[in-house]
């Protein structure tokens, strides 16, 4: 479990589901549905839902672009962490509301897979944090034009890597929408 002292409680910790961010992502809408669930049954079991929006210039603070998508609505007392860099913890409040919510363990959902969510994966896993990525809710644009691999590919290799992925004192994993359980550790 967590290496940090005193922080029993999970969090779900939505990363960067914005119109200019997931607009053309691969099985956008299956994604941000997954989301949606996780988000109501995070409410609906008392735990905290920690929304993470990125800004930079091609994603101006305030521009449409930069809205989370309208089918998931923030509620007004749910944290919210801004960002200008990959890893949600850099140069952000994040660790603070997390400290002060009591959590050491996330399941993170979001876009993109190769930019944010790695990263904030690997962030969190090197603070002290248990980090659960949900496989089937996070997504990322086609950027083989420039060399990558297809989206389907980018998803499925991150998912097989942070499935098996460890480090001493903490669990990292994946699970699918459906086997969320935020009370407990993750189901590989």
């Amino acid at each position: 479990m967590t290496t940090l002292r005193n922080r029993p409680k999970t969090a779900l910790l939505v990363v960067d589901v914005q119109n200019g961010v997931v607009g053309g992502a691969h099985e956008r809408d299956a994604v941000v549905a997954n989301v949606g669930t996780l988000v109501e049954k995070a409410r609906k079991e008392r735990v905290p839902v920690v929304w993470v929006q990125h800004s930079d210039e091609q994603l101006a603070k305030g521009s449409d672009d930069w809205r989370i998508v309208p089918e998931l609505k923030p509620a007004d007392a749910e944290p919210h962490v801004e960002k200008n860099y990959g890893d949600a913890f850099e140069d952000t409040n994040l660790e603070p509301v997390l400290s002060g919510l009591g959590v050491g363990r996330l399941v993170i959902v979001g876009a993109e897979t190769d930019a944010c969510i790695r990263s904030t994966l690997h962030g969190a896993l090197v603070r002290g944090y248990d980090a659960t990525l949900v496989s089937d809710a996070h997504t990322t644009g086609d950027k083989s034009e420039w060399g990558a691999p297809t989206p389907d590919m980018v998803i499925a290799h991150t998912n097989l890597y942070w499935k098996y992925q460890t480090a001493p004192g903490r669990t990292a994993g994946t699970v699918e929408t459906r086997d969320v359980d935020f009370g407990g550790t993750p189901k590989t």
